[in-house]
């Protein structure tokens, strides 16, 4: 299911990204660019008495400023956008974000009172027809509380003053917001395979959707950033309903520019999110680098499927019978925390070997929802605990009691023991890999979760 997304907005100031870092546990200020870390972006994870949603900052509108913007751009710029236009796409992307979200969070001031710009934005609200809770921000003692009473003017429901620096408020302001996730944004018993596209720019995304579809469904160009929305093609193949995505190319942090681009990486982050298997596209002839493992980690972090391809492979020149070997080998040694990965070497320029992708994605998929049997699990985890015994902590041995499989899609394994604070990153990966051994679980993330034998 895709998770409920839920945008902050409001005009300049208003303390959005206080309240979007808090909601999400600060989680911004750590950035690597090895998979699985959580990076610097504009979009984010929660979750209140679960209920686990997206939360996106959007920035300031304010509508003054873009009826006053210019029409059209003053100097030349990668996505079409000059530095005074900046006012006019942060509402257009504002309002995209708008568009996208199951809930809306209305910020306001609450020191500062009703002002034209808040009455702009609550008109935009109320076109849009989504969900509406209005916070009101800086709401740190008793008089802006009582002053926050005054924006029920707007119309737009009931108002919860907050104080997002503080977290005060917080808890009624997250109530209110599941009250307004829907149970469900999609249908629990579909058969589809979610394939998203996805990589940095100009990887040649689109063209590879164009080939696999064997029409010309997206437009193709070799200007980074032409892809902006995340496009879904359903498809019939070999009798399997396939839903294929394509998204905007994703940058690392820093590198992403104001307005269109941050949304458009928001997009593909969503489409990592609803699809079953991503097939991250990486470039033959630059070869992986940091941006690629970047967009690695956010897939690693979404606990996706995931084939690597490298496309243009065509544009390689001097190749070599081991050149194939060398360049896997560099795949698998930056993507080190996902050595499970495949690797496939395509042109979609050519069609070379493009005939191979949905056969390794759908396998892919495939893998996510195999179940291994309970008794064949626990005799795989009592061999490789025997054969190599966890380490010794503090004086105390790790004891292992039962295992079983939870869930697939991931596939998640249960693991009772007498101490889970005993369990050593690498020894998790050893128990891991004792898994794959037999069951390879091709391109798919596991999780190993481990229990105190008297957890509920």
């Amino acid at each position: 299911m895709r998770k409920p997304i839920v945008a902050l907005v409001g005009r300049p100031n208003v303390g959005k990204s206080t309240l979007f870092n808090r909601l999400i546990g600060q989680r911004l200020a750590i950035v690597e660019d090895e998979p699985g870390t959580t990076r610097d972006r504009l979009y984010g994870e929660s979750e209140w008495t679960g209920h686990p949603f997206i939360l996106i900052d959007t920035g300031g509108l304010d509508v003054a400023a873009t009826e006053k913007a210019p029409q059209k751009s003053d100097r030349p710029h990668a996505l079409g956008v000059s530095s005074r236009d900046f006012a006019r796409e942060i509402r257009q992307q504002a309002e995209i974000a708008i568009e996208e979200a199951d809930v809306v969070v209305f910020m306001v001031d609450a020191r500062d009172g009703i002002t034209t710009a808040d009455r702009d934005v609550a008109d935009i609200l109320r076109r849009s027809a989504r969900p509406v809770v209005l916070a009101a921000s800086k709401a740190d003692n008793d008089a802006h509380r009582l002053a926050a009473l005054e924006f029920h003017e707007l119309g737009l429901g009931e108002v919860y003053p907050i104080s997002a620096l503080h977290g005060t408020g917080t808890g009624d302001l997250l109530d209110a917001i599941v009250a307004h996730i829907p149970a469900t944004t999609e249908t629990e018993d579909s058969t589809d395979v979610r394939i998203a596209i996805v990589g940095r720019p100009n990887v040649g995304k689109s063209s590879l959707l164009n080939a696999l579809l064997q029409e010309e469904r997206a437009i193709v160009s070799p200007i980074p950033g032409t892809t902006r929305d995340a496009i879904d093609t359903s498809l019939k193949w070999e009798g399997q309903d396939l839903v294929l995505i394509d998204t905007a190319g994703i940058r690392r942090r820093g590198k992403v520019e104001r307005g269109v681009e941050k949304y458009s990486v928001m997009r593909a982050i969503g489409a990592i999110e609803r699809a079953d298997v991503a097939l991250l596209v990486i470039d033959a002839v630059d070869g992986i680098g940091a941006q690629d493992t970047h967009v690695a980690g956010f897939i690693l972090d979404a606990f996706k499927s995931v084939a690597v391809i490298v496309n243009k492979w065509d544009a390689v020149e001097g190749k070599e019978t081991d050149t194939m070997a060398t360049a896997t080998a560099d795949i698998r040694a930056r993507l080190r925390f996902m050595d499970y990965v495949p690797v496939l070497f395509i042109s979609a320029l050519t069609h070379q070997r493009v005939n191979k992708v949905l056969p390794l994605a759908v396998h892919a998929a495939e893998q996510r929802r195999l179940r291994v049997p309970t008794g064949e699990l626990n005799r795989l985890f009592r061999d490789a605990m025997t054969a190599h015994p966890a380490p010794n902590r503090q004086g105390k041995q790790l004891k292992f009691f039962y295992a079983t499989q939870a869930e697939v899609a991931p596939p998640t394994f249960v693991i009772f023991v007498n101490d889970r604070g005993l369990v050593h990153f690498s020894y998790a990966r050893y128990l891991e890999n004792s898994i794959r051994a037999v069951y390879p679980f091709v391109g798919t993330p596991l999780r190993l979760e481990f229990r105190n034998r008297t957890s509920d």
